[in-house]
C-alpha cells in the first residue's frame, strides 16, 4: 500500500514539515488549502507548490514527503466531496493538549478566512445566506482565546466550534460545485442545481 492511500493525521503532517525545516502548525496551511480546494479546485501540482512555497522550498525533499503531501490533498478533496460529508479539517487530535487544540482551530480558521477574504465579488455575491452566516461565525474563531484548561466542558465547546469550522468549509465546497455531492437538505429533497 502506497503512502497516499494512508489517512494523513496532523502528526503526521507536522512531522513532514519538520522534515523541511519548519516548525510551523499544518492547520492554518490546511486552512487555506481546504478553502482553496473548495472555492478554485486546486490540482495536485498548485497544492504541491502552495505547500513548498509556505515551506520555504522548491520541491519535496523526497518521494514520501511528496506521497505524504498529495494524500493530504487527495483526503481533504474526497472528505469535502463525498456525500457522507467527512471532511474533516486537519486538527491537532486528542493526544495535544486542549489548548493546542483550540490554538490549531484558531488557525485553521485563520488561513480560511484568509482565502475567503480573497474571493471576488461576483463569487461570494452568489453564496447562500447559511453559508454568509457560517463565515461570519468563523471570524469569531479566528479571534477566540487559546490559552484554556483541560476540562470537559471546554473539550464539548472546542469540539462544537471544531465542527462548525467542518460544516463551513463543506458547506463552502457544496455550494461552488452544485450537484456533487448530491447532498439532502433538512426538508428531505437533494440540492439540483
Amino acid at each position: 500500500m502506497s503512502l497516499i492511500d494512508e489517512h494523513q493525521d496532523f502528526s503526521t503532517i507536522a512531522d513532514v514539515f519538520l522534515i523541511h525545516g519548519s516548525m510551523q502548525s499544518p492547520a492554518f496551511l490546511d486552512g487555506r488549502l481546504s478553502a482553496g480546494l473548495a472555492l478554485h479546485d486546486l490540482s495536485a501540482e498548485a497544492w504541491l507548490e502552495a505547500v513548498c512555497l509556505n515551506l520555504g522550498v522548491e520541491q519535496p525533499r523526497d518521494q514520501a514527503s511528496a506521497e505524504h503531501l498529495l494524500g493530504w490533498r487527495r483526503q481533504a478533496l474526497e472528505g469535502l466531496s463525498a456525500s457522507e460529508l467527512k471532511f474533516e479539517p486537519l486538527l491537532p487530535d486528542e493526544l495535544f493538549s486542549l489548548a493546542e487544540q483550540a490554538q490549531g482551530l484558531k488557525e485553521w480558521t485563520q488561513g480560511f478566512l484568509e482565502v475567503i477574504d480573497d474571493t471576488d465579488e461576483k463569487t461570494s455575491a452568489r453564496w447562500s445566506n447559511d453559508l454568509r452566516e457560517a463565515i461570519d461565525d468563523l471570524r469569531g474563531l479566528g479571534e477566540m482565546e487559546t490559552d484554556i484548561d483541560d476540562s470537559a466542558e471546554n473539550e464539548g465547546d472546542l469540539f462544537s466550534l471544531a465542527e462548525h469550522a467542518r460544516m463551513a468549509a463543506m458547506l463552502l465546497y457544496t455550494e461552488q460545485h452544485p450537484g456533487v455531492p448530491q447532498v439532502e437538505r433538512s426538508d428531505g429533497s437533494e440540492t439540483q442545481h
